[in-house]
């Protein structure tokens, strides 16, 4: 009866380990199924201008080749393996927003006139090109290369949003959940930026650029304009009126007049800011006159140009002051 009774507890005991062993084993393998929805890829699909692009496996090697793109990748915990240097920052090809953002420093390619072989000889998995010209032999180039995500719809000639580019790149990477917690965090920063300077709203702005081409002007949809009318600003309606599908348009010396706006911001771009604040036609603008006008170099035209999530957080903290000292000083 003893030798029954040490039976039954050795049976039991044995029925407790074997429990223990298979619950383990069902978690085990619940984890595994989590771990693996977490970075499947084979579902992913985007839309773009050059119709879905299907992504079936995680990329590794990333080469950013749009405007920002590489800015966008790395604010998403991603280090691309080549990258182009739109504003020509030199080193690792990203601004001070960014600086130590990459543990190794990307290959730096070209930005308009690509070197293919350079671009193929990185052995890429997945090319970003998602804010640039939408040129159907470039997009056609690179998809020999590696899977690649061009622009959407209605992106062509670098209209892509910001809101666009972080969408895209973050579903491309499997980020999504990180770059809706980027597209917040920027509306939160403009959003508090109105609130702090509730005047700008009502105010028409100007923003131009001088080249050593001469001047011009940003409409909506590119990065410099759309910043201005996050802030509450409203771009100038008679520069809205020539835009014709460009980010950007040309003005004309004797059409200056038309850079006048209640406050006017110019960049120099590849010139030095002198060649802006000594040229006559600048002097005798009305908002320049009544110093209502912002000229924006160096780091600060750097973030305001670039256009990507981490460059506007940066540049919302740097700009608004000094917006709001030109419209202060011209009353």
């Amino acid at each position: 009866m003893k030798k029954n009774l040490r039976l039954t507890k050795i049976f039991s005991f044995m029925m407790v380990i074997i429990a223990v062993v298979a619950l383990a084993g069902c978690n085990s393998k619940t984890n595994e199924k989590s771990d693996k929805g977490t970075s499947n890829f084979s579902n992913i699909t985007i839309d773009t201008k050059f119709g879905e692009v299907k992504i079936d496996k995680e990329p590794k090697r990333i080469v950013a080749l749009g405007w920002g793109d590489a800015e966008t990748a790395l604010a998403l915990g991603v280090e691309p393996v080549g990258a182009s240097d739109w504003l020509a920052f030199g080193g690792e090809g990203v601004g001070p927003w960014l600086k130590g953002a990459y543990k190794t420093a990307p290959t730096i390619l070209g930005t308009m006139e690509l070197d293919y072989e350079k671009i193929a000889s990185l052995e890429p998995d997945l090319i970003l090109d998602v804010r640039s010209s939408g040129d159907q032999k470039r997009y056609k180039r690179l998809s020999e290369i590696a899977t690649t995500v061009g622009v959407p719809e209605g992106g062509d000639g670098y209209l892509t949003t910001y809101q666009q580019q972080v969408q895209i790149i973050a579903k491309a990477l499997n980020k999504e959940e990180k770059g809706e917690k980027l597209l917040k965090d920027i509306d939160v920063a403009f959003e508090n930026a109105r609130k702090a300077y509730p005047q700008f709203a009502g105010k028409n702005v100007a923003v131009g650029a001088y080249t050593s081409e001469g001047w011009g002007a940003y409409v909506t949809g590119d990065a410099r304009a759309d910043f201005m009318t996050n802030l509450g600003f409203t771009n100038k309606k008679e520069i809205e009126k020539q835009a014709k599908g460009a980010f950007y348009i040309p003005v004309a010396d004797e059409n200056l007049e038309l850079l006048d706006a209640d406050l006017t911001v110019v960049i120099p771009i590849w010139v030095d800011k002198k060649e802006i604040t000594g040229n006559t036609l600048y002097q005798k603008l009305p908002s320049v006159a009544d110093n209502r006008a912002v000229i924006i170099d160096g780091e600060y035209a750097n973030a305001f140009s670039t256009g990507t999530a981490p460059a506007m957080i940066w540049a919302i903290k740097q700009l608004p002051p000094l917006f709001d000292k030109a419209l202060g000083s011209g009353e």
